[in-house]
């Protein structure tokens, strides 16, 4: 079973136990500034590794509670795979767990536990008012059938049973996209003494290597991931629902800040008009009017911008999902399908938050027609839903994309003639832009891999596939692999592929040596010294004996006896052809050494690489040609 990644979050009001039970699960102080120690309350985002085995890891986010450090709390619970809500028994629901629960609701936060902290301060009796208090503000939200946990987080009285409880949950649950394009939405941004640039969040899809080329968007920043750390400890790749840190080349502290997205494809969509469906807060304040200033909160980023409605000009009060637009000041990097939050600046509070229907904004004019239109593209095209289901899968089945588009067989068939889409394995779909994309990153493998190691042939098929199969199935890559071969993009020779304009080569800085060392075999014939003696004698380092060996042999520019001694191949294929115009059908050792004048040192050896060559058969004393 391939491992999971999943990160969880604490929310609730400010001083209701959230960081205290955050270290009681995992032992971690999340609160690391000196202002989060002096004043005891939560400013950035903590985390903390809460679990794993062989199936699961589980991190923790501690986000603020303090309204004043809302859009750090929205930072972190945009990337959560599960939230706790935590409510200390001594207060019950105040002011900011309910914005969080509204929070929680407009980011599609499904799966919650209610951790009623603080049950030391309380008798029994109030702890039955306080669950009362959170089951009546619960209900019609997701979280109406959550599990309660009584929590006393310094006796650490249930600390295990909600632990195990968030297991079963997330065991349960299914994880992000870890085959999708990489994309990290950055909540920290600083720098570490000898290193240089790290920026941390959590991992929203995809995987990331170490080593890996990406960019900093909206900028498009060129970087690369120096070093990948998962919960302070070195790790080659980072996963979907991870929290990573990840070491930077290429840029300065300086050059990023939060709300900046690290991403690996240039699949994504930069923006400064999106169009939307929101809903609103259930007991809204103040009018929400047509242009009004609004903030948006969307994966880390925060950006200010106007909301512009086409069938009204205010909204007085929540009444169900409206279709609208948002204009930005700033660009974002953005993708169908993503959560946001809704701010007002001033006064400040929660006004609503959605999902974004289209990226790619354009101005409209008001009225029911751009609605029928918004309508259309909420739900989307066949062709954007097929689309979207190749982006997320990679590759599908008919049957599997008739599941996951909602469409009828017909109209799929249909639109799966466009030259977008691409049949292999005569069962499974794919875009022609993954193909695309997967071969031109094979392409770079292979080049990096060639300027390395010039010698030989190229890599092994399965090792590429290997490499690959954490994003795309084995049929896909190799289907892709296949189809760049055919079009002589690729080389093949046995199971070693290679770029197709790629011919082995010794380095240039070692070829003059190499060439006196073949120019002494020849001259030596066939009583040749040990092949150890050539190579020193060539100032040829141990460290580049074998692949120089296994190239030479690969282009019979040499043919290797056995260990110690080494033929120049034109001197082994005279002797082999001296030896059968000299021999009839079959010949003993005898007759050989008698012929090429060898001693039993060098004539066994080559007697049995005629037999490994297939030019001969031993039959009990003789040697029988094969082709004679």
């Amino acid at each position: 079973m391939e491992k999971r990644y999943f990160t969880i979050g604490m929310a609730g009001h400010i001083d209701h136990g959230k960081t205290s039970l955050t270290k009681a699960l995992t032992n971690v102080d999340t609160d690391r500034l000196k202002e989060e120690k002096e004043r005891q309350i939560s400013i950035e985002l903590g985390f903390a590794p809460l679990y794993e085995d062989e199936e699961i890891q589980i991190s923790v986010i501690d986000v603020p509670g303090h309204e004043r450090f809302i859009r750090q709390m929205i930072a972190g619970v945009a990337g959560i795979d599960l939230v706790v809500l935590v409510v200390a028994a001594d207060e019950g629901v105040m002011p900011q767990t309910k914005e969080h629960l509204e929070i929680l609701k407009f980011l599609g936060v499904k799966n919650g536990i209610v951790a009623i902290t603080k049950i030391d301060r309380v008798d029994e009796e109030f702890i039955e008012l306080v669950q009362d208090d959170i089951l009546a503000e619960l209900q019609g939200t997701v979280f109406e059938d959550a599990p309660f946990v009584l929590i006393d987080s310094l006796s650490k009285k249930g600390i295990e049973e909600i632990k195990q409880l968030i297991i079963k949950k997330l065991k349960e649950q299914e994880m992000r996209d870890a085959k999708g394009a990489f994309r990290l939405p950055i909540d920290q941004v600083f720098t570490v003494k000898g290193q240089g640039t790290v920026v941390r969040g959590t991992v929203y899809e995809g995987t990331v290597e170490e080593g890996q080329a990406l960019k900093i968007m909206p900028k498009g920043l060129e970087v690369r991931a120096r070093q990948i750390q998962v919960h302070h400890k070195p790790s080659q790749r980072a996963y979907a629902g991870q929290r990573a840190a990840i070491n930077l080349s290429g840029v300065s502290k300086e050059d990023l800040e939060r709300g900046e997205v690290l991403v690996s494809s240039e699949h994504f969509i930069v923006t400064r008009i999106i169009d939307v469906a929101i809903r609103v807060v259930e007991e809204l304040e103040h009018l929400i009017k047509q242009r009004m200033p609004i903030k948006l909160h969307i994966g880390t980023a925060e950006v200010m911008g106007r909301i512009v409605f086409f069938d009204r000009n205010e909204i007085k009060e929540e009444n169900g999902e409206i279709l609208c637009q948002l204009r930005l000041e700033e660009e974002i990097l953005t993708k169908r399908g993503d959560r946001f939050i809704l701010r007002r600046p001033s006064p400040t509070e929660t006004i609503g938050g959605g999902w974004v229907i289209d990226p790619r904004g354009n101005k409209y004019r008001f009225g029911e027609q751009t609605i029928g239109e918004l309508e259309k593209k909420k739900v989307g095209t066949p062709k954007e839903r097929i689309t979207a289901a190749l982006l997320e899968a990679k590759s599908l089945s008919l049957p599997e994309l008739i599941k996951r588009t909602a469409l009828d067989e017909e109209t799929l068939s249909e639109h799966l003639q466009d030259d977008e889409f691409v049949l292999f394995n005569g069962k499974e779909y794919t875009l022609q832009q993954l193909i695309q994309s997967i071969e031109e990153d094979i392409y770079d493998k292979l080049q990096d891999y060639h300027h390395i190691n010039p010698m030989k042939q190229g890599v092994n098929k399965a090792e590429i596939l290997q490499s690959m199969q954490k994003k795309f199935s084995k049929s896909l890559l190799d289907y892709v692999v296949e189809n760049a071969i055919s079009k002589k993009v690729f080389n093949r020779r046995e199971q070693f592929v290679s770029l197709a304009e790629f011919s082995p080569h010794v380095p240039k800085n070692w070829a003059k040596r190499t060439e006196n060392l073949l120019a002494e075999l020849k001259k030596d014939e066939l009583k040749v010294r040990y092949l150890k003696d050539y190579l020193s004698d060539a100032g040829i380092p141990d460290s580049l004996e074998g692949d120089l060996r296994r190239f030479l042999e690969d282009q019979e520019l040499i043919v290797l006896l056995d260990d110690q001694f080494t033929y120049h191949g034109d001197v082994f294929k005279e002797a082999v052809h001296k030896l059968q115009n000299a021999t009839g059908p079959e010949f003993e050792v005898g007759e050989a050494k008698e012929v090429l004048d060898l001693s039993r040192k060098y004539m066994i050896p080559f007697l049995e690489k005629l037999d490994a060559k297939g030019f001969t058969k031993r039959v009990e004393n003789k040697r029988v040609w094969k082709n004679k």
